[in-house]
């Protein structure tokens, strides 16, 4: 059956290319967020494979989020492919391509959000496609989520369905977003968002006696804030274990560093102003900061650390503005083993098992109990001019979603 599958993705290869293509031809960038095209695309393609019932969700206006659901032979579990419909905006710099035109050149799709993550939508939709076919031989449910709100973290897309939409959850997920074929990534690193505001009093820069330096006061304030990267960690052996056992392929892909990045807290001081002339004294100064927590420090440790830095600081004043959870499924976990295993058929490789620094919306798919593993194309140019992905990644992606759903979906 594994030499089946595989065999009915490669008969599908131009399928493959032409969806990808197709999907990154359409413009969906977030911001400013409208969708709408993208889906329609999408909500074609989905009704073109016998035996889905499709139901679409407009959250707000232009984010289009749909649910396909396709039932098996019998009653039995629900695995959902999850992905997301928007992507950067085409942003700034020389693209030698045209940003949607999806250009097939040299083995390579080029074209905005076709890495993150308009390939992996593709890969998914294909292995629907053929497992449509081999409904006789499966139980359960095969559903596909397209999320029209990631890049603005999800509470119009993946979140908002999961909350009212009973076919949007399951027993496992499996993601095609960006990533790479030679690494699964089973869990991610939480996020806190920090701004912070300090008030002085002004004066001439020559009379500094007579007033308070905002500036001042917030290099103190960001200088205890840098102190939480050496908050303590507790993480779990085997997700420790997988980092470190992961570490000579994934930095070899990820950059080398990743894996102590992975077990520590971060804190990335991103904006900073205050002042208005050299000769003056500030009386006002702020910065934001991006906080990132691994597995084993919770939000709660990172709030009341925060308490303990920040609220002895005179005239300072701060406030978290967006946080959210580490999050992980255990590496031994059936979604995590049977992926690993479709891939090592596939690639004649085992791919290593990790953490990822970032975010998608397996988090958001955790937070509501659903086992989840991102496996996708490795991202080239991933918001920069000439964003590619490689055919042949492409169609190993999409073979590992066919055999990892049929397995999962087969196993009684």
């Amino acid at each position: 059956m594994s030499a089946r599958l595989q065999a009915e993705v490669e008969a599908q290869r131009g399928f493959l290319i032409e969806t990808t293509r197709r999907l990154v031809a359409v413009a969906s960038p977030n911001p400013p967020g409208d969708v709408t095209e993208c889906a329609e695309v999408a909500t074609g393609l989905l009704r073109a494979i016998d035996g889905v019932s499709i139901t679409r969700y407009e959250t707000a206006p232009g984010v289009v989020n749909l649910v396909a659901v396709m039932k098996g032979a019998a009653p039995g579990r629900r695995l959902v492919f999850n992905g997301h419909l928007d992507t950067f905006p085409i942003g700034e710099g020389h693209w030698t391509v045209p940003p949607l035109g999806g250009t097939l050149k040299d083995g390579r799709i080029y074209g905005r959000g076709v890495s993150d993550m308009k390939a992996g939508i593709a890969a998914a939709l294909t292995a629907l496609r053929i497992l449509a076919g081999l409904r006789e031989r499966w139980r359960g449910e095969l559903v596909m989520t397209l999320a029209g709100d990631e890049e603005n973290m999800g509470s119009l897309g993946s979140r908002w369905l999961l909350e009212h939409v009973p076919e949007a959850g399951g027993d496992a997920m499996l993601c095609g977003d960006v990533g790479s074929p030679m690494v699964l990534r089973f869990g991610e690193k939480g996020l806190c968002w920090v701004e912070i505001e300090a008030e002085g009093r002004p004066a001439h820069g020559a009379h500094v006696h007579k007033g308070t330096n905002a500036i001042d006061r917030l290099r103190q304030a960001l200088d205890g804030l840098k102190r939480l990267e050496n908050l303590p960690v507790a993480a779990p052996a085997d997700v420790t274990s997988a980092i470190m056992a992961a570490r000579p392929i994934s930095e070899e892909l990820s950059g080398e560093g990743e894996a102590e990045t992975l077990q520590r807290v971060t804190v990335n001081i991103g904006t900073m102003e205050g002042g208005i002339s050299p000769n003056l004294v500030p009386a006002r100064a702020r910065a934001a900061a991006d906080i990132r927590l691994p597995v084993g420090v919770s939000l709660e440790a990172v709030e009341a650390a925060l308490h303990r830095e920040l609220d002895p600081c005179q005239g300072v004043n701060w406030r978290i503005i967006r946080a959210y959870p580490p999050s992980f499924t255990p590496p031994s976990h059936e979604i995590v083993r049977r992926t690993i295993a479709a891939a090592t058929k596939v690639l004649g490789t085992a791919p290593v098992a990790n953490m990822r620094v970032g975010a998608s919306d397996a988090r958001l798919y955790r937070m509501f109990g659903v086992p989840s593993v991102v496996f996708g194309c490795t991202p080239f140019n991933m918001g920069a001019p000439d964003e590619y992905i490689l055919v042949d990644e492409l169609v190993a992606v999409a073979k590992v979603h066919t055999l990892a759903a049929f397995d999962f979906l087969s196993e009684a």
